[in-house]
């Protein structure tokens, strides 16, 4: 199965959701990769903690792949390539974790041509046969990774392989709204779709959205706020969930949302068991939601047409 990871702003929290999701799968026992797809900044690296490839590789990425440079794109299994003391041993029962970082230094580059789409079907059909679940983060916004993966998935030889979609975006006015253009207004992933032969219902059925960074209004941590402060939490809170609504991203295609935690806040990482239960640093709510998350994005009762 293939998850494209995609978001309308940067700073959606796309990439350490979506890598937090990957890592609580393997966990789980599921073979697992992520493409870091993010031409212009690739720094998944930094998330898990891979000192070498913190913005990227110099030993032929994805970048160079797509572009035919290199026959094949250098990748890491994160177990053994992990800076991160807690990452170095895979865990008993763990799958395996690999990453195919992007390339330092690159940027964005038309994603159209017959060449690249061929090199990047190539690529999905060897991820589908090798891992469990593959996860592709894309540049944010209306970008040439988007196009790709649009021009790559509506090809002929690629309709037998399962793909799904994930629409980041944080719970702020400004986040819904381009979250729902992004899918929905001219130009988005619906109207790019059908330019690469995609059915548009069909696609629809393989979007989700996940918010993130959601403060709950009747949390035990909002205590500490002075009523009036309380008050506005909440009224906040129904005034997004109408929004959502009206704008097609609400409840009937909400996949998961992940709570605001100070780890995620302060520094995007994986967030392990050792940083809840030992050092106390994050919040066991949040790595419940990437549990569930990883759980969602597979189960197949959850991805009928809404």
């Amino acid at each position: 199965m293939l998850i494209f990871a995609a978001s309308d702003k940067g700073g959606a929290g796309r990439s350490v959701t979506s890598s937090n999701v990957v890592y609580r799968s393997a966990l789980d026992g599921n073979d697992v990769c992520y493409l870091d797809f993010d031409f212009g900044s690739p720094s998944v690296g930094a998330i898990f903690q891979i000192n070498s490839v913190l913005q990227g590789t110099a030993r032929g990425g994805l970048h160079q792949y797509l572009l035919g440079r290199i026959p094949e794109a250098h990748r890491l299994d994160v177990w053994n390539a992990s800076d991160r003391i807690s990452l170095r041993d895979r865990p008993a029962r763990a799958g395996r974790l690999v990453l195919y970082p992007g390339d330092v230094g690159m940027g964005e580059f038309l994603g159209e041509e017959p060449e690249i789409v061929d090199r990047c079907v190539k690529l999905f059909l060897r991820l589908e046969e090798e891992f469990d679940v593959s996860f592709i983060d894309l540049s944010a916004g209306r970008s040439y990774a988007t196009q790709v993966v649009l021009a790559a998935t509506g090809r002929a030889e690629m309709q037998s392989v399962k793909h799904r979609w994930l629409i980041f975006h944080r719970w702020t006015r400004q986040h819904v709204l381009a979250a729902s253009n992004l899918v929905y207004q001219n130009g988005g992933i619906l109207d790019i779709g059908k330019r690469f032969d995609h059915d548009e219902k069909k696609l629809a059925s393989t979007l989700r959205f996940v918010r993130t960074a959601v403060v709950d209004p009747d949390s035990p941590q909002n205590e500490g706020l002075q009523a009036p402060q309380a008050a506005w939490l909440k009224e906040v809170h129904s005034d997004l969930l109408e929004l959502a609504g009206t704008q097609r991203v609400g409840r009937n295609v909400l996949l998961g949302q992940i709570p605001l935690d100070p780890v995620l806040q302060w520094r995007e990482q994986l967030i392990s068991d050792n940083d809840v239960l030992a050092r106390k640093i994050a919040n066991q709510g949040t790595v419940d939601a990437f549990i569930d998350l990883a759980l969602n994005v597979m189960d197949d009762s959850l991805w009928s047409a809404p």
